[in-house]
């Protein structure tokens, strides 16, 4: 089975983990060796995190001897600590040294203090030295993302210059996009990519191929920023300076991505109440934790529906057939709000949605809550009539949909924007709102029309 899958593409399926662990169970290194070695590290780091915690422990047992930096940077925080802890310090210690600075501060910053120390006794003074000058920024701060390693050059060196240093340097990063050029007191004023050196003549000055997209960010700058700045004008690194304006690092595309991702990743967990570090590697009682509290406030906020369900009993003894017509008007402005909700989180999270445009995309989405609720009321009013053949109750459930429509629509982009304006994360509670908003509005107009109209 073994020599049939390392024949076979190098990807990781089913069928190559079922064959892994029956090595494990069969305590067959060799086969372990043969099946994972034509694997990248990202899908080794896979197949740690999809195998149980005991599997885990027993394949460790067996294979932790080849455990990397690379694959140890790729495993998920919610079981990197598992597996450090089932390192042997000499291994972890290996694994290690060979991963540049902002893969290192990656690993200790969800670490216990212990495993913190375990690292850094493993790293050469130098390179503690620098780690713990990263720690020292705050969290989620430019100064925890970048990497220390850079390259820099005078800002007047040729390209011939540039080209004999690098040729001669032992202490190049494995990987780099620029050379950042740097005055007497190390602070950068340019930066020139490897392409344009390569293909430029020996004497051409450096200064005179620096790129325009320049810029750089202050350690203290929050990631969030950074990534932003990535991606609103295309950077590939970015030099980091301290408060005096001299470079202390460089944070390149691969790191400013990770942020990205992790931002879209937890904004779609915080909008569906789970958290915004929920994993599938988490146990039933650590996934208890992060989803009960929103359940409870939930469990409050559905009470106010009730609430307004309440009031209109006469109405519903009178008319039983509304009861089984609430929950359409209702689900269908949480839907509706649930869509204006998810574009307005994005928006504000990529600042396409500012104060200068938010005027704009209210009306916007008003003009689109009228639309939806009279091409529903359309539908909703020829139901009433053929269903249940009378024309008055279609036209309550159509003036219904059209005002919880409008509710939807203005509560889904309002609601995010009123949190990010006391400066609460959008994502964070909104959907509780949200739906709040448009179950508790939904029945109070539906019920209150009835009663107007219908009795």
């Amino acid at each position: 089975m073994a020599e049939q899958l390392e024949a076979e593409d190098e990807t990781l399926d089913q069928a190559r983990i079922d064959a892994v662990l029956a090595a494990v169970e069969a305590r067959d290194s060799a086969a372990i060796d043969a099946l994972l070695e034509p694997l990248h590290a990202a899908d080794i780091a896979d197949f740690l995190e999809q195998i149980g915690a005991s599997d885990r422990r027993a394949f460790l047992a067996l294979w932790s001897h080849e455990i990397d930096g690379e694959i140890l940077s790729e495993i998920s925080d919610a079981i990197r600590e598992e597996v450090i802890e089932n390192l042997p310090p000499e291994v972890l210690a290996d694994a290690v040294r060979d991963l540049e600075s902002d893969d290192v501060v990656d690993i200790l910053e969800d670490l216990d203090e212990p495993q913190q120390e375990l690292i850094l006794d493993a790293l050469e003074d130098a390179d503690r030295v620098a780690v713990e000058q990263a720690m020292a920024y705050p969290e989620y701060s430019a100064g925890r993302l970048m990497q220390r390693e850079t390259v820099v050059a005078p800002e007047h060196w040729t390209v011939g210059e540039a080209i004999d240093f690098l040729r001669k340097s032992k202490t190049l990063p494995d990987q780099f996009y620029h050379v950042i050029l740097v005055d007497p007191r190390m602070k950068p004023v340019g930066y020139a990519t490897l392409g344009r050196i390569l293909s430029a003549a020996r004497s051409v000055k450096l200064a005179d191929i620096v790129e325009e997209s320049f810029r750089t960010v202050e350690a203290t700058d929050p990631e969030a920023d950074v990534a932003y700045i990535f991606n609103q004008y295309h950077l590939i690194s970015c030099p980091v300076v301290d408060a005096g304006g001299r470079l202390v690092g460089v944070i390149t595309i691969d790191d400013a991505m990770n942020v990205l991702d992790e931002e879209h990743e937890e904004d779609m967990l915080r909008l569906a109440g789970v958290g915004d570090d929920a994993d599938v590697s988490d146990g039933a009682f650590a996934t208890m934790k992060q989803r009960l509290p929103w359940l409870v406030v939930n469990l409050f906020t559905a009470s106010l529906s009730a609430i307004v369900i309440s009031q209109f009993q006469a109405t519903l003894s009178t008319l039983v057939i509304l009861a089984a017509l609430m929950p359409i008007v209702a689900s269908t402005g949480g839907i509706a709000g649930t869509q204006s909700l998810a574009v307005a989180v994005r928006a504000l999270a990529t600042r396409d949605l500012t104060r200068a445009n938010a005027a704009r995309v209210v009306r916007r989405e008003l003009g689109a809550g009228v639309l939806n609720g009279l091409g529903l009321a359309v539908i909703l009013g020829i139901a009433g009539v053929l269903i249940f053949g009378d024309w008055h109750l279609g036209m309550v459930l159509g003036l219904a949909m059209i005002v919880n429509q409008i509710v939807a629509a203005l509560g889904g982009v309002l609601v995010p924007l009123t949190l990010e304006r006391f400066g609460l994360d959008p994502a964070l509670a909104s959907g509780t709102f949200v739906t709040t908003l448009t179950d508790v509005m939904g029945f109070f107009a539906f019920l209150g029309l009835a009663s107007l109209v219908l009795i």
